[in-house]
Formats: C-alpha cells, sequence, structure tokens
C-alpha cells in the first residue's frame, strides 16, 4: 500500500491561511461594498486577492507587467524557499533584476487566483457570514471570474493598462481572456502553451482528477476542514495530480529517465515472484509528485480550478472563438512546446493564425524540449531572449 512507504500524516489541506506567515504576500479585499457577481450565477462577498509585486510602477504607470500562474501555481512567482513560500518562484531565471523580465524596469505583479489556496478566497477560506471554511459551499468559477477580479487589483495598484500580460498553461488561458475582456487594458500579451478552449481530451483528464477527488471518503463533500491531520483526502488529491503529472511530461522523457526499472532496490532477477504492489520507478515518481502537492494545495480548490480550465471557452457567449479573438488587437508572442500533449502545439499555431488573419501582430515560438508541457517552467534559456526582445520592443510603442 501506498501509506507503508510514505509520510503521515499530512495536514487535512496544504492551503495558506490566516495566521500563517505571509511570507513576500500582500493582499487586497474587494467586493466589500457590492458582492462579486461570477459567471455561473454565484456571487461572493468581501473576497480578497493575495499578490506579490516586484520593482516600481514609474510615474506614468506604462510600465506594468502582469503575471499569470498555472493550475498549482501561485502569486510566488520569483524569490526564494522560505518562511511563507512552500517552494522557490515558479518562472526564477526569467524575473528579477537584469532578467528577461527585469524588474529594475519593470513593476511586476503576480496574484493567486480567485478559487486558489494560497491566500486568495478559495474552497478554504473563512467564509464571510460564520468565519468557517466556504467548502462545499464555494460557487463554480471560471477563467473570467478570475480576470475580472485582477482587474479590481490593477485598479487599486493604478494600472491603468498592463505592458503586458504574460502566462502559460491555465496563466495562457487568463492571458487571453485579459486582451478580449479588457482590450483597452492591455498593450500587449504573450500566451505559452494554452488554448482558446479547452477540448474534450483536456476535459476528459480533469474529470478524472475530480473524480478521485470525490470518490474519496475523506473528502467528505467538500467539507473535510475540521477533521484530523492524516484524515483528509489526501488519496484522492494524490491520485488526481498522479494523473496530471502523467500529462505534464512526454513518453520520452519518461522513457529515458525511468524505463521499465524496479523501485525501492529491486531487481529484475531469474525465477523472482512478483508482487501486485511492487512498484516501478515511474510509481516512486508519480507518487513523490502526488504526495508533495497534498503538502502545499487544497483538494478543493483543486477541484475548482480544474473546472474552470475546463470551462474555458474564450468564444462562450461571445459568438464563437474567431469572434472573440477578432477582440485582441494588441502585438502577440506565442509560444508552443513541440513534445506537449496536454496542450498540443497546434492549439498555439490556431491562435497565431487567427490573430495573423485578421491583422494582428503576431508571432508564433516553438519551444524544442522534450519535456513536454512543462518546459515552460524547465527550458527557461529558449523563453528568455525572445521575451526580453519582445518586451523591448513593446517599450518602444
Amino acid at each position: 500500500m501506498r501509506t507503508a512507504y510514505r509520510r503521515d500524516p499530512f495536514p487535512v489541506t496544504g492551503a495558506w491561511m490566516p495566521g500563517d506567515p505571509p511570507g513576500h504576500r500582500q493582499f487586497l479585499t474587494i467586493a466589500n461594498d457590492r458582492p462579486l457577481v461570477l459567471d455561473g450565477g454565484g456571487i461572493l462577498a468581501n473576497v480578497v486577492i493575495a499578490y506579490e509585486t516586484w520593482g516600481h510602477l514609474n510615474a506614468d504607470g506604462t510600465n506594468a507587467i502582469l503575471l499569470c500562474h498555472a493550475w498549482t501555481g501561485d502569486s510566488h512567482a520569483a524569490g526564494n524557499l522560505g518562511v511563507g513560500h512552500a517552494g522557490a518562484g515558479w518562472w526564477n531565471g526569467i524575473v528579477g533584476p537584469g532578467m528577461s523580465i527585469d524588474t529594475n524596469r519593470w513593476y511586476v505583479v503576480c496574484a493567486n487566483v480567485l478559487g486558489g489556496c494560497q491566500g486568495s478566497t478559495g474552497p478554504s477560506s473563512p467564509h464571510p457570514q460564520d468565519g468557517e471554511a466556504y467548502g462545499s459551499r464555494f460557487p463554480v468559477i471560471t477563467i473570467r471570474d478570475m480576470v475580472r477580479a485582477q482587474a479590481r487589483l490593477a485598479d487599486h495598484l493604478g494600472v491603468r493598462c498592463w505592458a503586458s500580460v504574460i502566462g502559460g498553461s491555465m496563466g495562457g488561458m487568463q492571458v487571453l481572456e485579459w486582451a478580449i475582456t479588457y482590450p483597452q487594458r492591455v498593450r500587449s500579451i504573450v500566451p505559452i502553451a494554452t488554448t482558446a478552449q479547452a477540448t474534450a481530451q483536456q476535459i476528459a483528464w480533469g474529470a478524472i482528477g475530480r473524480r478521485a477527488i470525490r470518490l474519496d471518503p475523506k473528502w467528505r463533500d467538500g467539507d473535510y476542514y475540521e477533521a484530523q491531520p492524516g484524515d483528509g483526502p489526501h488519496e484522492g488529491l494524490a491520485i488526481a495530480r498522479m494523473v496530471a503529472q502523467v500529462t505534464f511530461r512526454s513518453d520520452n522523457v519518461f522513457t529515458d529517465r525511468f524505463g521499465r526499472n524496479l523501485a525501492d532496490g529491486a531487481h529484475w532477477g531469474k525465477g523472482e515472484s512478483f508482487d501486485l504492489w511492487q512498484r516501478f520507478e515511474v510509481e516512486r515518481y508519480l507518487d513523490h509528485h502526488g504526495d508533495r502537492l497534498v503538502r502545499r494545495f487544497d483538494a478543493n480548490s483543486y477541484a475548482v480550478i480544474g473546472k474552470a480550465m475546463d470551462l474555458h471557452d474564450v468564444g462562450r457567449s461571445r459568438n464563437g472563438v474567431v469572434a472573440a479573438m477578432k477582440r485582441i488587437c494588441v502585438p502577440t508572442l506565442t509560444f508552443g512546446i513541440w513534445s506537449d500533449i496536454l496542450y498540443p502545439n497546434y492549439q498555439q499555431r490556431q491562435i497565431n493564425e487567427m490573430l495573423t488573419a485578421q491583422g494582428t501582430p503576431s508571432t508564433y515560438l516553438e519551444i524544442d524540449s522534450p519535456h513536454g508541457h512543462d518546459a515552460f517552467l524547465i527550458n527557461l534559456d529558449q523563453i528568455s531572449a525572445p521575451l526580453q526582445n519582445f518586451l523591448d520592443m513593446v517599450d518602444k510603442t
């Protein structure tokens, strides 16, 4: 069994909670005078947005860049592992002094998304009516809802127009929604390894993960926050992450790294007996990633954000994708990854082709990497120079 070789007990939730060390987070409360009305008909009041900033906003407010994180990311795009932050910045090497997103030059902002679990209002947050966690009461949200909340943050920060909005995977979905929902508030966009609308296969992967969480008896229909350590929906969330992790990498990477090797010091040998739960090395890798996410994320947030990604369709209520994309009129740099099986590069090519066909300045670049979808977090050398050149161009216009 998996419990025989992992550390217990796990926390009931890996969410950042009020009272925990804030690290570099800052907090803004919105919708305290009027509720935030959501796409799906729900409402949220007293919404907290956790965010981080680097650099300084210039006098005319023209040097602001918004970074949008992926599914299990957060506001900590750059910086060290430390008190308040379970890991180092997810784009260390891209964001910082003298880097391609030079914080001596740009005012950089990254916010934990609505529905998240690292400081922004999500299922683990206290409900304003009773102070207990939202849990099952948290409504379904969309990528557009996330962007509308970010727009309130931009207002608070004094950013009338972003010099660029940049993000990969789910972050790229937010990038496209920014340019379509608020076309006058962006000067350029950089969507990476993303899509204009979720496909049936992408929805299928997400559905499997949510089912794994729902079938965990310790999930308790989403109301598990009062449980004791070790008694939360660890198995469901870990399995959901394991499924996703397979889609984040390519077949070649798995084969080259793990092959058919056995884990835990076992070896193939003549006359060896087989054990049903004897692990391959690739299984140990998946176990590691599943267990690691349990310690830094929340099962409800994982399900809520995953559903938002499945609902993603820039053409919804806008007469289709082509009509929606016509609202994008700013320079665009789109990155694809040749080995990406989750968001195949044809989807980024389609984004570029639609924009080019309507006369929007657009460039498509492909990351040459065997690492699959996560290459935008790994092969920073292939992103850095083109991104810096693109931002130089934006700065001159």
